[in-house]
């Protein structure tokens, strides 16, 4: 019995590493080859899909369930929080309303897919706009009856900066848990140094 237990786990940890490398992110894709409004907006999503991954690549349940003090939010909320924070990315990306109630009540797993496949979207869809098309996206919100519509700098300054705050307080966490970031990553130029 407990060989089968080994084999099934050993079959399942095989299982959910392959599914890891089908992921975005696993290394910056090459930059643009030319400067557009999307572009530049396609490059700093890209920047956080990679930071992303690596925060979030191999945690733990100790690490999802940590936090510094007890008003902090948990790594895990912090992913929900980023997870919330990449339709709003997408959205403005793709020229569409954001509404409340996104169902943030998945398996980590699947959480941190579906930001990624979110992230990566919103990167290819930036990349493909001319600049006319570009400068006309909003932030658009609605909730009930009314919808605000705010610049597509708003995106920049507000919850594109989250995320990438909230992927730092991950890394932090990570740390504090016993679980360091991994020292093959160069954020710099966005591989991975093997």
């Amino acid at each position: 019995m407990r060989s089968l237990l080994a084999i099934g786990f050993t079959l399942l940890s095989f299982t959910l590493c392959a599914q890891n490398t089908n992921l975005p992110y696993k290394e910056i894709p090459s930059q643009p080859e030319a400067f557009s409004a999307g572009s530049v907006a396609a490059r700093m999503v890209d920047g956080l899909g990679f930071r992303f991954y690596w925060a979030t690549e191999g945690l733990r349940e100790i690490d999802l369930k940590y936090k510094p003090s007890a008003d902090a939010r948990t790594s895990q909320e912090t992913i929900e929080h980023i997870y919330e924070m990449s339709f709003i990315v997408l959205n403005a990306a793709i020229g569409k309303e954001n509404v409340n109630g996104q169902d943030v009540k998945l398996p980590f797993a699947e959480m941190r897919k579906r930001t990624l496949e979110n992230l990566s979207e919103a990167s290819n869809h930036f990349r493909s706009l001319s600049d006319a098309e570009f400068s006309n996206l909003k932030l658009i919100f609605k909730g009930g009856t009314k919808s605000i519509e705010l610049p597509l700098w708003n995106l920049l300054n507000g919850p594109m900066s989250d995320c990438i705050w909230h992927v730092g307080q991950v890394v932090s966490f990570r740390r504090s848990s016993g679980n360091p970031f991994s020292d093959t990553v160069d954020l710099f130029s966005g591989t991975i140094n093997k």
